[in-house]
């Protein structure tokens, strides 16, 4: 075995320094045949990628220690680290981690007695301007990976096993980023999660959030994807949105309900619609008539979402009488409504306040 490699060249199918979990499984099986070694080489390196989680060749203890050193030499594993862990009060925990280019990303573990949910990220900061939004504010630095997506759920989950014995029961795309704005890398990241390559966690148990981008919610349907789906609404009357997520004129209400009544044909899927109550902005009953109605064009659910300042600005959280408003409108028209309340807001783990602050 010490001497597989020896006296054979490097192939030129792959560049010095190329992401070795950029390989399929069929291109690293032609790899190893090239170097003259047996193909279930090929199979043992991409289960210790992927199913085994290996952050480092040298966790690839069945291999050879020259074999893995080859493979150092000819390739990357740029895996997430964990930077720090942040804990709540109430048992949330926020992860900060550090890329392989030294960039910072946030991700979430929400624990309730009934399930342990990862909110994850998709983008290093934003490519959206949402106000109320604290991730809005920094700088879009580049797409994640979809290998550093799966590595988020790698880790949060690890951490769920240690602190409770069990694994993830549930994902959400919620995180820092525009998830349908990194498209290819998100779906790829939720192919290798439900694969049984991969993690083998069922596609029902995964949410990804997106703020409307209509086009690629068509996509999603076109491409027949079995997770579910929710939208940051919080308005349904076209110039209040447009006031609150500016890049929203870019993607009209009209164009959101046309994906939607598309999505929802294709996939006879319901849509959560994410909504936060804000004083003097949407508190008022000509808005909530306008969810309403917004509401009865697809089957749905809305989650009404407490509010989690960001500064001393123009967002706060509306009345309680306001909220109930809401509640009492939609479940009069036969409408699903809950309120979910903040989980992490102390150490800014709660929603709209990833920002990779310490």
């Amino acid at each position: 075995m010490e001497s597989e490699w020896r006296g054979l060249s490097l192939p030129l199918m792959f560049p010095i320094g190329h992401n070795i979990r950029h390989c399929s499984l069929a291109e690293l099986e032609e790899y190893f045949q090239e170097k003259g070694m047996p193909k279930f080489r090929a199979k043992q390196v991409y289960e210790w990628i992927w199913q085994k989680k290996a952050m480092h060749f040298a966790d690839m203890t069945n291999l050879s220690k020259e074999l893995r050193q080859q493979m150092g030499e000819q390739f990357t594993l740029p895996a997430l680290q964990v930077d720090q862990i942040q804990v709540s009060e109430d048992g949330t925990r926020k992860f900060r981690f550090r890329t392989w280019d030294g960039h910072f990303v946030e991700g979430v573990l929400i624990p309730t007695e009934l399930r342990l949910t990862a909110c994850v990220s998709s983008q290093i900061g934003c490519s959206l301007n949402c106000k109320f939004c604290a991730t809005g504010y920094i700088d879009r630095k580049r797409n994640l990976q979809f290998d550093e997506i799966y590595d988020e759920v790698v880790l949060i989950n690890a951490e769920c096993e240690k602190e409770y014995g069990r694994k993830l029961t549930n994902i959400v795309f919620m995180g820092m980023g525009e998830p349908l704005m990194n498209y290819p890398n998100v779906m790829k990241a939720i192919d290798m999660i439900t694969s049984s390559e991969g993690l083998r966690m069922s596609p029902k148990r995964i949410t990804v959030s997106t703020s409307g981008v209509s086009k690629m919610i068509k996509k999603m349907a076109d491409d027949e994807v079995k997770f579910k789906l929710a939208v940051s609404l919080h308005s349904a009357i076209e110039e209040i949105r447009n006031e609150i997520m500016p890049f929203t004129k870019s993607f009209p209400l009209t164009e959101l309900r046309e994906a939607l009544e598309y999505w929802y044909r294709k996939t006879k899927s319901k849509v959560t619609y994410e909504y936060v109550v804000w004083k003097g902005i949407n508190d008022d009953k000509k808005s909530i008539d306008a969810l309403v109605k917004f509401c009865k064009y697809v089957p749905c659910k809305v989650n009404l979402i407490e509010y989690n300042p960001i500064d001393d600005g123009m967002f706060q959280q509306a009345s309680e009488e306001a909220t109930n408003a809401y509640i009492t409108a939609l479940e009069k028209n036969n409408i699903v409504a809950k309120v979910r309340r903040s989980r992490g807001k102390d150490i800014d783990a709660a929603c709209g306040q990833l920002a990779n602050k310490s």
